[in-house]
């Protein structure tokens, strides 16, 4: 792949967002911060995907996730929403749960394979910002497939330079577990990947929706 100017960006320099936007719209990638690890990001259409996948030289038989900045960005994404599946949203979002929902037609291939789209909101009020005036995007792991997942700017650097537009720099995060990943496709919700969330705070407030 073609090598790009790989520019790092403090998260509290003004012109942050305002780039990240611009790049976003020229169909290239961005990196950000995101309550637990750095996310790599571009648009859903299918150039950006592509761009992914070859970033993160990731098979493209995997799906990515996305993130959304508020509630009504869903709309887009998901084409049923069950009254227990808004309940875990208002209980959990923002925050470390990821969720497996029905996906909306119409949507690029290569972001799911799949029935189901993986959708979170992440708690970090500069990537909640962006997301709320990007929309929604595609964003998985700020690494080489296989490599370890970066926690500082330097760490997305040194795997990624030359294969991203702009690295915005939150500086050094928390790491930790990923994401609890839960299927809500089914009448029940099934756990597909413990995280920060246990499934038991799952259960107990889909069972009182």
């Amino acid at each position: 792949m073609s090598e790009l100017q790989t520019q790092i960006l403090p998260i509290d320099d003004p012109h942050a967002i305002p780039l990240a936007l611009a790049v976003l719209a020229a169909e290239k990638l961005i990196v950000f911060p995101t309550d637990t690890l750095y996310g790599l990001a571009g648009q859903i259409n299918e150039n950006s995907l592509q761009k992914i996948f070859a970033a993160k030289q990731r098979p493209e038989e995997k799906a990515i996730p996305v993130l959304v900045g508020s509630l009504d960005q869903l709309s887009g994404l998901a084409s049923l929403i069950k009254p227990e599946v808004l309940a875990l949203m208002h209980a959990f979002w923002p925050g470390p749960l990821t969720l497996v929902l029905p996906k909306k037609g119409g949507l690029p291939p290569s972001l799911s394979p799949y029935p189901g789209l993986a959708v979170r909101m992440p708690d970090h009020p500069f990537t909640l910002s962006l997301l709320q005036q990007s929309g929604p995007l595609a964003v998985t792991s700020a690494n080489i497939s296989g490599g370890p997942n970066p926690s500082t700017a330097e760490e997305v650097y040194a795997q990624l330079n030359g294969r991203v537009a702009l690295i915005l720099d939150g500086g050094k995060l928390p790491g930790g577990k990923a994401s609890t990943i839960v299927d809500c496709q089914s009448r029940e919700p099934l756990l597909l990947r413990e995280g920060p969330i246990p499934f038991e705070d799952i259960l107990n407030v889909w069972g009182k929706a």
